[in-house]
C-alpha cells in the first residue's frame, strides 16, 4: 500500500487548511488533536461540529486514526467520499453554508458516507453500542456492527480505527477487529468515491485524535 498523506495532529501547524464548522475548540493539550463543542449540549443539533480534512481522496483508499475519548456523552462521526450532489468540491462557494447541524450533512446539498463509531449520546445508543453506516444524500442506515469501545470510564489509551473504500466496498475495523462489510449496489444514488475526510462530534463530547493515514488499499478480502 501507498502511503497518500499522513499528519500526525500533534500541534497548531499540522492543521493548515482544515475547517472547522460549528462552534468548536481546537485545543493540544496532551500532543494530540482535542475536539469539543463551545456550544451548551441542550442545545441540539446546533451544538454539534465537524473537521474537515483539506485533502480530496479517490476510491481505493484506506484510512486510519487513533481515537481517545475523554468525556462523554456524545458521539463521534467519521465522514468520507464527501462532495457536492452534483460533483462539486465539498467546499465549492455555490453549495449552502454548513454550521454544524446534523441534517445539512445528510440531507442537505452533499453527498457521503459515514460512519458513527461511538455512540454515546442517548440512553439507548449507551444500553447498546453499535456502529452505524450511513449513505448520504438521506438518512440511509445501509450496515451495522458492534461497537467494541468502552466507556471512558474503561478507556486505557487510544484505539486504532480503520477504514477502506474501494469501488462502493467499505469495511470498518477498531484495533484490527473487523466491525462491518458493505458493498455499495448503486440502489440509493450513485455509488460514491472522490471526496473529503470529515470528524464530526456530537455535544458534549470530548475526544482527541492522532496519526491520521491515508493509503491505497490492497484487494479486500472476504470476512
Amino acid at each position: 500500500m501507498t502511503l497518500l498523506y499522513t499528519n500526525p495532529l500533534a500541534g497548531p501547524t499540522d492543521m493548515a487548511g482544515f475547517v472547522l464548522e460549528g462552534d468548536g475548540r481546537v485545543s493540544f493539550p496532551e500532543g494530540r488533536m482535542r475536539l469539543e463543542s463551545t456550544g451548551a449540549a441542550e442545545d441540539g443539533r446546533s451544538s454539534n461540529i465537524v473537521y474537515w480534512c483539506p485533502e480530496v481522496f479517490g476510491d481505493g483508499i484506506e484510512v486510519s486514526w487513533d481515537f481517545r475519548p475523554l468525556r462523554e456523552p456524545g458521539l463521534a462521526i467519521m465522514f468520507f467520499a464527501a462532495a457536492g450532489r452534483a460533483g462539486e468540491d465539498l467546499f465549492d462557494p455555490s453549495l449552502p453554508v454548513r454550521t454544524g447541524p446534523y441534517d445539512q450533512y445528510h440531507s442537505g446539498a452533499i453527498n457521503a458516507y459515514h460512519i458513527s463509531y461511538f455512540r454515546r449520546r442517548w440512553p439507548d445508543e449507551r444500553r447498546f453500542h453499535t456502529c452505524n453506516l450511513r449513505k448520504s444524500h438521506g438518512f440511509h442506515l445501509v450496515a451495522q456492527g458492534a461497537d467494541p469501545l468502552p466507556d471512558v470510564g474503561d478507556a486505557e489509551g487510544a484505539y486504532r480505527v480503520r477504514l477502506t473504500l474501494d469501488t462502493g466496498r467499505v469495511t470498518f475495523a477498531i484495533d484490527g477487529l473487523r466491525l462491518l462489510d458493505w458493498t455499495d449496489d448503486g440502489g440509493l444514488g450513485p455509488v460514491l468515491s472522490t471526496g473529503r475526510l470529515g470528524l464530526r462530534q456530537m455535544a458534549p463530547l470530548v475526544a482527541e485524535y492522532s496519526n491520521l493515514e491515508v493509503r491505497t488499499c490492497g484487494p479486500l478480502r472476504k470476512p
